[in-house]
């Protein structure tokens, strides 16, 4: 199998603006997931899994330039097809950020944006807000290396 990319965050957004039925959405991010990278059996471990997601949830982060300019990326996998969809969301818009951006910016007004409070069931809009969460305490680490 050869790894796909998501696509950037602007065309994710733009698709949904023309996607009016939930079903098709639901098939959107669900095809969004499945362009994610599958992480190392290795990268699936206890240190990388996001607490608070009811389905499985790795996050694996990476860090360049440490410090005030760190520029941060992630890659991500779970065990439930709308979540990894969801994973795939959130990664096209925090991975390749500059920690202090990903700081300062809240993906959880994106998904909001979309109509997935409305749509997701509390427990999975729990997770996703703990994978949002996870991801911004590790820019607030990046930025303190």
């Amino acid at each position: 199998m050869t790894d796909t990319i998501v696509p950037p965050i602007d065309e994710i957004t733009d698709a949904f603006a023309l996607i009016d039925d939930w079903e098709e959405r639901y098939r959107y991010v669900i095809e969004l997931g499945k362009q994610l990278p599958a992480l190392r059996p290795d990268q699936r471990n206890e240190d990388n899994r996001v607490r608070g997601c009811a389905s499985n949830v790795w996050l694996v982060t990476h860090v360049r330039d440490p410090g005030p300019d760190a520029v941060v990326s992630f890659e991500g996998e779970s065990d439930a097809h709308i979540v990894k969809g969801l994973v795939a969301v959130t990664l096209a818009y925090y991975s390749g950020q500059r920690a202090r951006w990903i700081v300062d910016h809240d993906a959880f007004d994106l998904f909001r944006s979309f109509g997935f409070e409305q749509h997701l069931t509390p427990q999975r809009s729990n997770g996703v807000r703990s994978m949002i969460d996870r991801i911004r305490k590790d820019a607030i680490r990046a930025l303190a290396a």
